[in-house]
């Protein structure tokens, strides 16, 4: 991105580079660590944590760093970090806890797991990126506040979808223009769709099983729709929200909306399977402005009311480490809650489901996600899907039908939960919360 690049070049010049410790060891964090040791001025992942240290041995290894350190307390850490060591390690609170680390980046994909190293990190003063839409969809707003307590930064990414809308959200909205649709392009979308389906393409994309059936069966855009709706405060238009099944290009989506009710709403996130260019994004603005109308009509935009603005691609952890910067060199947030919850994903059962059987998260056997408007989610009592792992029915739920908190067991003692309950009471409003230990 324009700015960083001189910002983290002048960082490299003078020898204080940022220093990343990064969470998780997974398909995107192994082409993050390759991305800022071979590609990036100015920074360095000095450390990652991963509980199979195998798998963060490796991504230094496909970086062409086989000199790393093992370690196995935050004072270890710091002191391996201060002697230009890089470091691998066991546990996340280890990365949270040292000195040494400026940001820390979240990429684990996990809910319980990754709010608790979210919380610890900012209590440590560090700001935190996250490549974890899940728990931003589901928890982000809870998490901001307090780092919004400790001073630091709580923020999605550039690169993955919803990242990559916000900077086109931002831009439109600086031109001048009302953007009334913020969309995501899938190029395919079954809700039925579960692991076994799935197993052959994800192990030769050498990818989670899981987290590709959560890109297959909606929920992953629905998680990335309900963070981009919480740092817009835009709604869903509907339950699931439209889903248009188009092969036209995404201008023409501009068609099929009614710009009053655009207005009336304040603006809708909204997603389009097989339109192009996939796998895109697309904000749709609108103008009152006459000479604003005459120059865009000059520049081929078209006549509106609704005008289509879109980038062709995202990048994934490409742009992460734009940003790392944004985050510590200029503390600007990618994307956050702007407040409470707007839009929540809800599970949705994916087959008759039996009381007693267990729910196993999403990108699973059991439930898929589905965006519905906060206010609708808490007078109706649904189930955030990021909850819902190891999770026991009380009753029989139909095939696609909306599972509720009064349909399970509710688990006791799992931070989740209690942050989630936390969220609910305080954005409703209540008290503020006290802090979690």
């Amino acid at each position: 991105m324009i700015i960083t690049d001189k910002a983290l070049q002048f960082r490299e010049d003078i020898g204080n580079p940022i220093r990343v410790g990064i969470i998780g060891a997974g398909y995107m964090a192994k082409g993050l660590v390759n991305q800022i040791e071979r590609y990036t001025s100015g920074m360095k992942v000095v450390a990652i944590s991963n509980r199979t240290i195998d798998k963060a041995l490796g991504c230094y290894r496909q970086a062409g760093i086989t000199d790393v350190a093992e370690v196995e307390n935050a004072s270890q850490l710091s002191d391996a970090i201060n002697h230009g060591h890089y470091v691998v390690c066991q546990h996340a609170s280890i990365l949270c806890e040292a000195e040494g680390v400026d940001v820390i980046v979240e990429a684990t994909g996990t809910i319980d797991y990754a709010a608790s190293s979210v919380l610890n990190a900012v209590k440590h003063h560090k700001p935190v990126v996250l490549l974890n839409a899940e728990l931003d969809a589901t928890l982000g707003p809870i998490l901001k506040h307090y780092a919004d307590k400790s001073g630091v930064i709580l923020t999605g990414s550039d690169g993955d979808q919803p990242g990559v809308i916000m900077n086109l959200y931002r831009f439109v909205k600086g031109l001048g223009f009302d953007p009334l649709v913020a969309g995501n392009i899938k190029g395919f979308l079954d809700f039925h769709k579960n692991p076994t389906d799935m197993a052959e393409y994800a192990q030769k994309a050498g990818q989670n099983v899981n987290m590709i059936t959560s890109f297959t069966d909606g929920t992953k855009i629905a998680f990335e729709q309900a963070s981009v709706a919480n740092a817009t405060g835009m709604v869903v238009s509907k339950r699931g929200m439209n889903a248009f099944r188009t092969t036209d290009h995404v201008d023409k989506l501009t068609q099929l909306y009614d710009i009053d009710e655009l207005k009336a709403l304040g603006g809708i996130v909204d997603y389009a399977v097989g339109s192009e260019p996939g796998p895109g994004v697309y904000v749709f603005a609108t103008t009152e402005d006459p000479l604003s109308k005459e120059y865009l009509s000059y520049l081929k935009l078209g006549k509106g009311p609704l005008y289509s603005f879109y980038t062709p691609y995202h990048l994934c952890f490409f742009e992460v480490p734009n940003s790392i910067a944004r985050t510590f060199h200029f503390n600007d947030a990618v994307m956050a809650p702007i407040d409470g919850p707007v839009v929540e994903v809800v599970a949705a059962a994916k087959k008759d489901l039996k009381a007693g059987a267990t729910l196993d998260g999403y990108g699973g056997y059991t439930s898929y996600g589905v965006c519905e408007n906060y206010k609708s989610t808490r007078s109706e009592n649904l189930l955030p899907i990021g909850l819902t792992k190891g999770v026991v029915l009380k009753r029989d739920i139909p095939k696609d039908a909306i599972i509720t908190f009064d349909d399970i067991e509710i688990p006791k003692d799992r931070l989740s939960f209690k942050l989630y309950q936390e969220q609910v009471k305080y954005f409703n409003p209540t008290p503020e919360p006290e802090a979690v230990s």
